[in-house]
């Protein structure tokens, strides 16, 4: 990328070199040193959290599984790590550790005895806030391109280094914003805000390595300031929406309480009534049992989510995947050392035998099963049963109000 376009000075006790790189790149890892070889700056600044460097240079902090389940992140977590996944194996492909042009930052502003700043945003709140904000259909896009991007890896040969390129790059954000404009505005447009705002506090000469994405953005806010406060409180997890599946639990509990309602005042028989609490003991079983069977989970774990998602799916505030997770991380037992071979892992089989993987990927694919259980369970009561809620309804009004 022509760094010549990316000195910018601030003021007179601030200039700022704005290096665009590519993550898992050789040439950008060379690129990193000769600009601070190049300046001599006062201060280093890297686009990175403190979680993300403490990472970075192997101090990974231990999470609490049975935390992350009860909490209702186990999706946010799974992308997380599946992304990480993705990216530590096109650096496998190309020769180069992911990370490698922040920490060749780190130890060249080490070796020569100059800060390091990280103007990163937390990386919590841009996960929170990045799954927070994207569309039911964003979600369901994202994760299948991630499985695409799995499945294709090492088929096509990747010009990494064109990345940095600026046409490429341009290319490449308007990708992102036609495929989910919420990603784009969270991972680009609030993050070039934030860098570009945690820039402005540093002084003198300033090297700062940043993703060939955010050059152009960092550029346009350190020019013009006052975009930052437009784009308001980005320093923050968002506050929490109405939950749509709890509202969607709740809904499926009242109508199926209204129906049972309807038909016990209807004189409908006992049998009628057993056989479609059979077939939703079955159905809602069956799906979370073979959701927790796809993610290879414990037999226990499998029987835990037949014989809960029948009731999980009439309350809105428990799910099948809290106890099938819970029970699969009692039976694995996993370690705080499964984080950091979780980061490591060197194939997708591997990753799928981590424990803590495991763990996420039974509560997940449980609750999901428990999900398509519900609406398939109503469907098929209400057909196999030969229940006519029209004509019940009819009849009860009838019955009342006549």
């Amino acid at each position: 990328m022509d760094d010549g376009n990316n000195k910018i000075e601030c003021g007179p006790e601030r200039r700022i070199r704005i290096v665009g790189t590519a993550h898992v790149s050789e040439r950008s890892v060379r690129e990193v040193r000769d600009a601070i070889e190049e300046v001599g700056p006062d201060v280093v600044a890297v686009e990175l959290c403190r979680a993300r460097y403490r990472a970075l240079k192997g101090d990974v902090e231990e999470i609490s599984i049975k935390d992350v389940i009860k909490s209702g992140n186990i999706y946010l977590l799974l992308l997380h790590y599946l992304l990480a996944y993705v990216q530590r194996k096109i650096g496998q492909e190309l020769g180069v550790e992911p990370g490698a042009d922040m920490l060749a930052a780190i130890e060249e502003a080490e070796r020569r005895g100059i800060p390091v700043a990280l103007i990163d945003r937390d990386i919590g709140v841009t996960m929170q806030r990045f799954w927070g904000k994207m569309k039911l259909r964003e979600k369901l896009k994202m994760l299948f391109a991630i499985i695409i991007s799995i499945a294709g890896i090492g088929k096509d040969e990747i010009e990494i280094e064109r990345i940095t390129d600026a046409d490429i790059v341009s290319q490449l954000i308007k990708e992102l914003r036609r495929f989910s404009p919420s990603a784009a505005e969270v991972l680009i447009d609030e993050r070039d805000a934030y860098i570009a705002n945690q820039l402005l506090r540093l002084q003198g000469n300033i090297v700062a390595v940043v993703g060939a994405g955010h050059v152009e953005g960092i550029r346009r806010y350190l020019e013009n300031p006052d975009l930052i406060r437009e784009m308001g409180d980005i320093t923050s997890s968002p506050k929490r929406r109405i939950n749509l599946g709890r509202v969607f639990g709740l809904g499926v509990f009242i109508f199926l309480m209204v129906t049972l309602i309807i038909i016990l005042t209807s004189g409908a028989s006992l049998k009628l009534l057993l056989i479609a609490l059979l077939y939703w003991i079955v159905i809602n079983g069956v799906l979370s049992a073979g959701g927790v069977i796809l993610a290879r989970g414990h037999p226990l774990s499998v029987l835990t989510a037949f014989a809960v998602a029948w009731l999980t799916s009439l309350n809105p505030m428990i799910a099948a995947g809290w106890f099938a997770g819970l029970v699969e991380a009692w039976v694995r037992s996993p370690a705080p050392s499964d984080i950091r071979k979780m980061i490591e892992v060197e194939s997708l089989s591997e990753l799928m035998r981590n424990p803590i993987f495991r763990v996420l990927l039974v509560a997940a694919f449980a609750n999901i099963g428990s999900l398509i259980g519900t609406f398939l369970g109503v469907y098929v009561i209400f057909n196999l049963t030969g229940i006519n809620l029209e004509e019940v309804a009819r009849g009860v009004f009838s019955r009342w109000f006549q």
